[in-house]
């Protein structure tokens, strides 16, 4: 196709300057969960915004919420017959620590051996940007041959905690057909793949209390339930030995995988030595009746995420701790809930928490899970773009993690999400020393190209 050839002539043209502009995004310390990033946040939001505007996008608005704003654009110009296209994204990064572990300043980014460093890199500063060199690509040639709408977000690293009021509120501006949200990734930088499925989210914190202070653990040992002892009996009680959970009724709602299903998780090409490496473990662990693809991508989960409890200081302190507290989250599969998932979790402290401590449970975050038809026109449109530019056909496979935006624009916009992006297993995302694999990046740009000319 002529038109499609005019646009990727630009992409290859213009490669340099989009490496530029990624450093120029990236530099902004968008930290989202600090209160003194929040006028980083806002630059961030106005350095979208901007970039929207030199595309020619219409109705450019960074949108307030309750905390951080949202950033919506959109070209109609396609007519009424042409298909809308949501494209999401969000422009806040994680926290940086611990910072003594990166190699450079995670807000200078510099490129060495084919890698872009620097914080957002990947998660997902790099996929926005693809997305908007890529329309920017066929805007600059041929003219977009369908509609977009843009919305990105500065809250996702910190759960898009006001997202869903503000999709509630503006559902009707946001109408579309599907959206396209690069916040997902690839398997390897030859294996182009497609996200069907993300698990949901339930998180919690779970409080022990025993004594009303801490106490001299010689006076008084021995004649009570240290806490941070009852919490740790509390948590290992969660699993039995073979990793299933021991939450009363977890199981009862989990959709039973399909033969088909099963076979896709079995063509995906990482194996356990490669999956043993990526996390630095000695060993895989698990429900034994699963292999770890489905385990990550198909089965409902129960991790601990984080332990505090009494003296962690340098040196010793010999007390008994007053409470000890455990950050839990469940990650949930199609026809699972959160409301569900921590009704379960409170039968189970109320049966096996010992009468000697009290405990307290707060739900923090809840997220639902989501799957997606790989024969509809979008994804059919995103497969063969992928298969054009890496000369295979992609792999389609379920995401262990969640992202809030593809359940609300399908609970308030009826939109399904396409779910991609061009980012790798080993990226170090949410670690220091993030980073973005360049040459896998530029075909992505290239891959998104031909996706909007596909539909």
């Amino acid at each position: 196709m002529a038109d499609v050839q005019q646009a990727l002539d630009f992409v290859r043209a213009n490669g340099e300057r989009y490496l530029s502009e990624l450093k120029d995004f990236v530099s902004i310390p968008s930290i989202s969960t600090l209160d003194e990033n929040k006028p980083d946040v806002q630059r961030a939001a106005e350095w979208v915004a901007e970039q929207l505007r030199s595309l020619g996008m219409d109705k450019v608005q960074i949108m307030p919420t309750a905390l951080h704003p949202v950033v919506y654009g959109e070209w109609m110009g396609a007519g009424k017959s042409a298909p809308t296209v949501m494209i999401y994204g969000h422009y806040d990064v994680q926290p940086v620590d611990p910072l003594e572990l990166w190699t450079a300043d995670p807000f200078k980014p510099e490129a060495h051996d084919d890698y872009l460093f620097g914080r957002g890199v990947s998660d997902m500063k790099g996929q926005v940007v693809a997305s908007l060199k890529a329309v920017e690509a066929i805007v600059r040639t041929t003219g977009l041959p369908v509609n977009i709408k843009w919305l990105v977000e500065g809250e996702e690293e910190i759960g898009s905690e006001h997202l869903e009021d503000f999709i509630k509120k503006n559902k009707d501006m946001l109408k579309c057909d599907f959206c396209l949200n690069p916040d997902a990734g690839m398997i390897a930088p030859d294996k182009p793949t497609i996200t069907t499925g993300l698990r949901g989210l339930a998180y919690f914190e779970l409080r022990v209390y025993g004594p009303d202070k801490d106490l001299h653990s010689g006076l008084f040992g021995g004649a009570l339930h240290n806490p941070a002892q009852a919490l740790i009996e509390l948590v290992a009680g969660m699993h039995d030995r073979d990793g299933k959970i021991k939450l009363p009724g977890f199981y009862d709602n989990v959709r039973k995988l399909s033969k088909q299903e099963r076979k896709d998780f079995k063509r995906l090409p990482t194996s356990d030595k490669e999956l043993k490496k990526l996390m630095g473990v000695p060993a895989l662990w698990g429900e034994k009746k699963f292999i770890p693809a489905e385990r990550i991508g198909a089965r409902p989960t129960l991790e601990v995420n984080g332990l505090l409890s009494g003296f962690t200081g340098q040196g010793s302190k010999t007390v008994i701790p007053a409470w000890a507290m455990a950050k839990i989250s469940c990650r949930l599969v199609p026809d699972q809930t959160p409301e569900e998932t921590e009704k379960q979790l409170r039968k189970y402290l109320k049966k096996n928490a010992p009468k000697t401590i009290r405990w307290e449970l707060k739900n923090l975050h809840n997220a639902g899970a989501a799957l997606v038809e790989t024969d509809s026109p979008g994804i059919q449109a995103l497969a063969k773009a992928l298969e054009t530019v890496w000369g295979k056909h992609p792999y389609f496979k379920r995401e262990g993690g969640s992202i809030g935006s593809v359940i609300l624009l399908k609970k308030y916009v009826g939109a399904e999400s396409i779910l991609s992006g061009f980012g790798l297993p080993d990226d170090n995302v949410h670690s220091p020393n993030e980073r973005l694999h360049l040459p896998t990046w530029y075909k992505g740009i290239e891959a998104f190209t031909h996706f909007f000319y596909n539909l």
